[in-house]
């Protein structure tokens, strides 16, 4: 498939939610981290996934960002839904309102704690994909779901004519040559480390938690790799790397995005719902020793950077409970 038949954009944000220092939702300060982001290069958003928390968002918290979501990109930006469900039926619903509510595409994750055989995993995705016309990008982690979806699997879900793409945190690069030579799937990168080898055997685009921070670095490296310059791209993936260490590699990447994002006066408060917490003193030195590596990055001032150890910490309970299985 070309670029042009790509319906989800190149350079994705794992979007988080900003919250409150109370635990909900801050809907101004999501209006200005998703204008901040698509300002700065990127050309869609994926919100409630892994990042956004969609573990701990109520449903119609969900929805409310797909359509804020939408209201802000006003165009310059796709939206894709993330995040789903453990359970065929509630995820087909979530997925169906986010339709409703004008998302541009859905992100189905592999079902996580039931472990289901490849069989059921195949049907999760093909019963969803069946119940939505929105194009649909498949999520292969097995570090967060305890399953992979297999190559066996991932040839027959590419046969839907829903299911358009891919976004791979596997880290199997083999597999991903075998999968673009025999199917028309759109690849993501899903892990921020590896975008360059990703994009460089035929990717298209990322979907990133470091592109909360610098969206700007990812679009030079998709447009330079578009134009064949390999040299432009590994130079800007040269500038990341001491930020996705910092941002991936000490706490999990929604805490530390939150952190350095506060650090940097772009979001309110750094907090996380349970039960993520925010990073101990040991845990939030590293992440500062990472970000004191880090050299001239497009779109990126750290000259300001002043991290609040004592906002970060500890975890909301917001006032009413999330509702994902």
């Amino acid at each position: 498939m070309s670029i042009s038949a790509n319906p989800f954009g190149q350079v994705l944000v794992a979007l988080v939610t900003p919250f409150t220092a109370e635990g909900e939702v801050d809907w101004a300060g999501v209006e200005k981290h998703i204008d901040d982001v698509i300002s700065a290069g990127a050309d869609g958003i994926v919100v409630t996934g892994t990042t956004g928390e969609t573990s701990t968002l109520t449903d119609p918290e969900k929805i409310r960002l797909v359509e804020v979501g939408k209201s802000v990109a006003g165009g310059r930006a796709k939206i894709i839904t993330g995040g789903g469900s453990n359970e065929t039926a509630h995820a087909i619903e979530l997925y169906r309102a986010s339709e409703r509510a004008g998302a541009d595409g859905v992100m189905i994750v592999t079902p996580y704690y039931n472990k289901p055989t490849q069989a059921g995993v195949l049907t999760h995705f093909r019963m969803i994909a069946d119940a939505t016309d929105l194009p649909v990008i498949l999520y292969d982690i097995p570090g967060r779901t305890g399953i992979p979806i297999r190559y066996e699997t991932i040839l027959r879900a590419a046969k839907h004519p829903n299911i358009l793409a891919i976004k791979d945190a596997k880290g199997d690069f083999s597999e991903v040559s075998r999968v673009l030579n025999q199917t028309d799937l759109l690849y993501f990168s899903g892990d921020d480390a590896n975008v360059l080898p990703h994009l460089s055997i035929g990717a298209v685009g990322l979907i990133s938690v470091t592109a909360n921070v610098a969206p700007a670095p990812y679009r030079v490296i998709v447009d330079a790799v578009n134009a064949g310059d390999l040299k432009s791209a590994t130079a800007a993936h040269r500038q990341l790397e001491p930020l996705v260490r910092a941002l991936m590699t000490h706490v999990p990447g929604t805490v530390a995005a939150k952190y350095v994002l506060h650090g940097l006066g772009r979001i309110g408060s750094p907090r996380v719902r349970l039960p993520l917490v925010g990073p101990e003193d040991f845990e939030a030195a590293q992440i500062e020793d990472d970000i004191a590596l880090v050299g001239e990055i497009p779109g990126l001032d750290l000259g300001n950077f002043r991290p609040d150890r004592n906002a970060a910490a500890g975890g909301a309970l917001p006032k009413v409970a999330g509702t994902t299985r």
